[in-house]
């Protein structure tokens, strides 16, 4: 009997573990059924329309991304921008749409990809220069490893978001979860209704598309303002037009119709602003001139300490004893040689290098030109190969008496960021400078302090003498450390001088280039702000065009420049001092009463007011109202905006048509 029941017993256990093997495969069936299931439903929409709508409300999230990273950061955007967006990519998506199946699902990954590529690219080139890309630089891919060197210091984590949808489906069809079909020929309804979308899409591009793009055109010269009126895609679009006819769209053909134009506004100026607060003409007749160009030295630096210690103090030195030059604005959001061209042509700069890189075959009436006329030795030193930003052909066509770059200088032991150092740059222009005939005039560019503000290869890091504390290995305390360095390397050029007996009778002019920080950069803002906690957007927007600027004028001490001066107003002002023939310049003496100066985007900056699409009061920071000023500061801002826009057409119709030849 207990053997019967432990019989019974086995063969009910063997029974259990049966059921359960033959259950494990209906649980495997049922889960590969739902597998399959999933896939069904992924690849059916992979291979509709619905793929196309969804891929089209992604691209548009990522532009409101774009523009919340951009040309949001500081005013909401308009209900224009908005619908024009909407516009442009429903005209694409109505367009793919009408597509045979499997050319419809690869068109639309396309599009995501290079819409993708497109908003990023911008994103992080307006990070870096608050501007977004130009077909027109497609000349500056030459000096790429320069360009990708900054990009770890502007790429964000929420920049991924570009492109993590795509990551997404690279994975599906890595993993053969998606699959793309070729359908059978479809019915005549559907035929039909394909066509009536596609006929919508055209229509949408004809009455909506075409209009934003020609508001994009009549901002030529602001890039924001193009991009909230015609869209981020109408402004591409605009670009290329632009690119393709750049002379047609000058509004001078001809010397004499511009030549015109520019006697009646020098005219103007020297009615209005020729009133002199300093009677200098001629004072630095016959003598030396050095004008120092220093990378990157924003104006905020100055005077400036970090943990106790004095940022600059050189240069603090140098600036507050001589000629203090507090609102000298870069001309351009762009680079080193725009900075160049401005001081040596008095006049703007083209889209970011292309005046050296593209136009560098024009004529000018150029800083070298002038002083060669009035019997000065001309030289142009700069630590790095004729190659970079083209300045083997750009100075080899200038009338200079010594052209300097890195293949003439004998000791090249120390190079940072691939550019001989300040230090070793200085002493050995020193020793050239000794042996130029009197008068001479010399542009020295120092490259030390330039991104990724890195120092890498300074030998002795004990040069750098401030503790940046918590900014330490950021890239604001990078940029504080270069500045370091860059004003110790100042200090041994003047304590060169000195010893070479060039210094006390010599006129120095000391100015930064161009901009080191983003305008937004986290930490420069919060040292600004821990300085000034009342620090308004406009400071933020001012900070970023001012550059470091002093001048030494022998005889004249402890003096300063309030009002705002640009580049362009060096050429004028030199001439000025020396008593020689000007020749042509937009630009305007320093030293006359002119109380604004613009940039090469539409920005006009005034001693009291900003313009940035709106006009602003720059004590406040508060956008004006154009309805409630009195009728004499609205006609005062009108006639600088009118005199901005003469002044960018005539420089750009000289850049593109060669006027001056």
């Amino acid at each position: 009997m207990a053997a019967n029941v432990e019989i019974e017993k086995a063969e009910n256990k063997t029974k259990n573990v049966e059921d359960e093997i033959k259950l494990v495969p209906k649980l495997e069936k049922k889960d590969n059924s739902l597998i399959e299931k999933i896939k069904e439903i992924l690849n059916k929409g992979l291979n509709s329309i619905w793929f196309v709508i969804l891929v089209g409300i992604l691209i548009l999230l990522k532009s409101f991304l774009f523009y919340n990273n951009t040309i949001a950061i500081d005013e909401p955007l308009g209900i224009e921008t908005i619908i024009g967006t909407v516009a442009f990519i429903t005209v694409v998506v109505c367009f793919i749409c009408v597509l045979p199946n499997r050319a419809r699902a690869i068109s639309t990954i396309v599009v995501n990809i290079l819409f993708s590529i497109l908003l990023f690219s911008d994103n992080i080139y307006y990070t870096y220069s608050n501007s977004v890309l130009s077909v027109a630089q497609i000349t500056n891919l030459q000096y790429g490893e320069e360009i990708l060197s900054t990009l770890p210091v502007v790429i964000q984590i929420k920049q991924i978001l570009y492109f993590i949808d795509i990551i997404i489906l690279a994975m599906l069809f890595i993993f053969k979860v998606l699959r793309i079909e070729k359908k059978p020929k479809k019915t005549k309804k559907q035929i039909i209704a394909k066509v009536i979308i596609g006929i919508v899409g055209l229509i949408i591009f004809c009455l909506i598309g075409v209009k934003y793009v020609e508001k994009g055109k009549q901002k030529s010269y602001n890039k924001d303002m193009q991009i909230r009126e015609a869209t981020i895609f109408g402004y591409h679009i605009s670009d290329i037009d632009n690119a393709i006819n750049i002379k047609a769209k000058t509004k001078y053909k001809k010397y004499d119709n511009m030549h015109e134009d520019y006697k009646n506004l020098k005219k103007e100026y020297k009615e209005k602003y020729g009133e002199e607060k300093y009677s200098f003409q001629g004072i630095l007749e016959n003598k030396n001139i050095i004008i120092l160009q220093l990378e990157s030295v924003q104006d905020f630096v100055i005077d400036k300490k970090i943990n106790g210690k004095e940022i600059t103090p050189n240069l603090n030195k140098f600036i507050n004893e001589n000629i203090k030059i507090s609102d000298m604005n870069m001309q351009s959001y762009s680079t080193t040689a725009d900075s160049e061209h401005s001081v040596i042509t008095s006049i703007y700069p083209m889209e970011n290098g292309m005046s050296f890189s593209k136009y560098y075959t024009n004529t000018y009436d150029d800083l070298f030109k002038i002083f060669n006329k009035a019997n000065y030795h001309t030289s142009y030193m700069h630590g790095n190969y004729p190659y970079f930003w083209n300045r083997g052909n750009v100075y080899g066509r200038f009338n200079l008496n010594e052209l300097v770059l890195k293949e003439q200088f004998e000791d090249l032991s120390e190079n940072i960021n691939g550019d001989l150092s300040d230090e070793l740059l200085y002493k050995q222009a020193v020793q050239k400078l000794k042996k130029y005939d009197n008068p001479f005039i010399s542009y020295i560019v120092a490259a030390s302090s330039h991104t990724p503000f890195t120092l890498e290869g300074l030998q002795d890091r004990n040069k750098v003498s401030i503790d940046v504390g918590k900014y330490k290995d950021t890239y604001f305390g990078n940029y504080l450390e270069s500045m370091n360095y860059a004003d110790y390397a100042f200090g041994i050029f003047i304590e060169e001088l000195k010893r070479e007996g060039l210094y006390d009778d010599t006129a120095i002019l000391i100015f930064g280039d161009h901009n080191g920080l983003n305008m937004y950069n986290e930490e420069m803002v919060n040292f600004l702000t821990e300085i000034n906690p009342n620090t308004t957007d406009v400071d933020l927007k001012l900070n970023y065009t001012k550059v470091a600027c002093g001048f030494k004028i022998p005889g004249i001490s402890n003096m300063q420049i309030d009002k705002p001066v640009s580049k362009l107003d060096i050429k004028p002002t030199l001439s000025y001092l020396c008593n020689i023939e000007d020749g042509f310049s937009l630009g305007t003496n320093m030293f006359a009463s002119k109380p604004f100066v613009s940039l090469n985007n539409e920005r006009i900056i005034s001693d009291k007011y900003y313009y940035d699409e709106n006009w602003y009061d720059r004590n406040t920071g508060d956008m004006l109202n154009m309805e409630e000023l009195e009728e004499n500061t609205k006609s005062l801002l009108q006639d600088y905006y009118r005199s901005m826009k003469i002044e960018l057409d005539i420089s750009n119709s000289i850049s593109v048509n060669n006027l001056l030849k």
